[in-house]
């Protein structure tokens, strides 16, 4: 999962390594402070969580660089609780 770093593919996708860097550095904060990952990964590992988040299009910073999720399905889809998402992306 970390080759993906030794290829142009995901700096390409979040828009340069700064961006790369600002955004792994968020979401590493927002793991470590309890958020969910939002891909199913059998690892214990952050990096290759995040890494996995970001090439599936599941987390993106925004114009302002603020972190972002992808839409999800609505709890009543089945999909997670607010509760359950950990701290709000304005808190990082």
């Amino acid at each position: 999962m970390l080759d993906a770093f030794k290829e142009e593919r995901i700096v390409n996708k979040v828009g340069g390594r700064f961006k790369l860097s600002a955004l792994i550095q968020k979401r590493m904060v927002a793991l470590n402070r309890g958020a969910r990952p939002l891909v199913e990964l059998q690892t214990k590992n952050l990096m290759e969580v995040v890494v996995a988040e970001i090439l599936q299009d599941k987390i993106y910073l925004d114009a302002s660089g603020t972190l972002r999720e992808r839409a999800v399905a609505s709890v009543f889809d089945g999909g997670p609780s607010p509760e359950d998402a950990g701290p709000s992306l304005e808190d990082l």
